[in-house]
């Protein structure tokens, strides 16, 4: 637009000359004047505002937006700020309800912390001496022993005072006891009930202890302890197994894994074996000192004040008597490796899937008759050929595998020249009787019968009365006890012949 400027003659006024006019001026300068008012005011107007940054400038200053120095000054300050508020809430949510705080007051980038636009229940209380959720201690008492005057004396015994300062004892306890809200309140608790409650926290805490001990050295059920995981590493290491799949059964003196077999110079391991590992606990099977200290192959080697020998003995005797029942061609499992409580055995069944146990197995009338048979002929060949008794046969340690019946569980197996090793005979044939008869086999034998049938000895039955048949057993024990006391323990040493590595004392025992 041209600039055109007017141009017009002022009429004479006849009271005299007035004042001048106001030059004018063209609709552009109008625009731009405008323009710059506003720009002006909006300019003023934004420090105003309600904004992080804007605080950091002093009311007389305005802000220099021309300066990189003051922008990066006022970015940085509002992310320390940002980044204050986020340590806040991790702090807070990282302490929780507990009685011990973590303060990361050290970690905080703006120093004190003002004008937090927090709310009041974000507040974190790091001083506890401005807590005003602090419950209030009781007044020490003077070391006079008692305050007041006159009828208004209180000792350091008053009932009042005393069950205030046991409920500020609480506070006190460890962080694991849960006290309550008990502390913010005027409670009161007696000298008896504060004792027992200490006491309870001091047992707990001893117990807690002792099971977190017992946790990391005993091998419990499906889980073992860091020494036999080493053991377990070990293996794998060493190319003994490719790898270790996991627990397939648990019992009272072991659990059973199940592994794939590697490779050994000495001899071949098979594709699928299991890892039998010895409880190193005694509180399930307590009486396994009755099963060992009477068998003369390790009674030299037994000693009841160090379990992880027992546990050793145990799989060792298990190894031992495997080893006598496979050169006897008795169904088995196969013994590949025995490292310490971990006994290595080729594995029953096919595909990873073990083989059922005689209980679980849904077999034929025919079938079951056979299976009868095959027990009935492995007891004589226990008993006869490996000089053996098992003392735990039942329907649980019996597997039924390709048409066959197997037998495992044997670490508890004894000699017939055991103090009470007729006693498990007889225990071992009352099991199998009252199995094979309850599945409706005809031609099961009775409990006397079967014991007569498998030992040989031809015991009168008579009655059939229970108690005269075991006194007899007794007796015969007794007397063959005293037969083999009067020849020797050396005469019963069966190690050499059972072609099983004896195991050679630890340094770590």
């Amino acid at each position: 637009m041209d600039r055109t400027a007017v141009t017009t003659e002022a009429p004479k006024s006849p009271w005299g000359s007035g004042t001048p006019a106001v030059p004018a001026c063209s609709l552009t300068d109008v625009m731009s004047e405008q323009l710059a008012r506003q720009l002006d005011e909006e300019s003023n107007a934004f420090p105003a505002l309600t904004e992080p940054g804007a605080t950091l400038l002093f009311p007389d200053e305005s802000p220099d937006t021309t300066s990189d120095l003051m922008l990066a000054q006022i970015l940085q300050m509002q992310f320390d700020r940002e980044f204050d508020d986020q340590l806040r809430r991790e702090e807070k949510k990282f302490n929780g309800d507990s009685k011990v705080s973590i303060s990361f007051e050290n970690y905080r980038m703006v120093h004190p912390y003002e004008d937090s636009d927090s709310s009041e229940d974000e507040v974190d209380w790091q001083d506890t001496r401005h807590d005003p959720y602090r419950a209030e201690k009781p007044q020490a008492t003077p070391r006079k022993g008692f305050t007041g005057k006159g009828k208004n004396i209180t000792t350091k015994h008053d009932e009042v005072t005393c069950g205030r300062k046991n409920t500020a004892r609480m506070d006190n306890f460890a962080p694991e006891v849960h006290v309550g809200d008990g502390l913010g309140m005027d409670l009161k608790l007696s000298n008896q009930v504060f004792n027992s409650l200490k006491q309870h926290c001091s047992s707990e805490q001893r117990r807690s202890a002792r099971l977190h001990e017992k946790k990391e050295h005993s091998t419990a059920e499906q889980a073992v302890d860091p020494r036999t995981r080493l053991l377990m590493y070990k293996m794998v290491n060493a190319g003994v197994l490719e790898n270790i799949n996991g627990c397939i059964s648990t019992g009272k003196e072991s659990v059973v894994f199940h592994a794939d077999g590697g490779s050994l110079e000495e001899q071949p391991i098979p594709d699928e074996v299991v890892l039998k590992v010895f409880k190193t606990t005694l509180n399930e099977f307590k009486n396994r000192d009755r099963y060992i200290k009477d068998d003369y192959r390790f009674i030299d080697r037994f000693s009841k004040l160090n379990p992880r020998k027992i546990i050793r003995l145990w799989a060792e005797k298990e190894m031992h008597n495997l080893t006598r029942m496979k050169r006897a061609e008795i169904p088995c499992p196969e013994v590949v490796l025995l490292k310490k409580h971990i006994l290595v055995m080729s594995f029953i069944g096919k595909d990873h899937v073990p083989a059922p146990k005689l209980k679980d197995a849904m077999l034929g009338s025919e079938v079951i008759k056979n299976a009868y048979y095959q027990v009935l002929h492995m007891m004589q060949q226990l008993y006869q050929e490996c000089n053996l008794v098992h003392a735990d046969l039942s329907e649980y340690n019996m597997l039924w595998h390709e048409g066959k019946v197997w037998l495992i569980d044997v670490s508890q197996s004894v000699e017939p020249t055991h103090p009470h090793g007729l006693e498990f005979l007889f225990r071992d044939c009352r099991n199998v009787s009252t199995f094979f008869q309850k599945r409706g086999v005809s031609e099961a034998m009775s409990v006397y019968d079967l014991f007569n049938a498998v030992t040989g000895l031809n015991i009168p039955v008579g009655a059939e009365n229970e108690a005269e048949f075991i006194a007899e057993i007794v007796a015969l024990e007794k007397r063959n006890e005293g037969h083999v006391q009067r020849r020797g323990k050396k005469t019963f040493q069966v190690v050499s012949e059972d072609a099983g590595p004896p195991l050679k004392p630890d340094a770590d025992d």
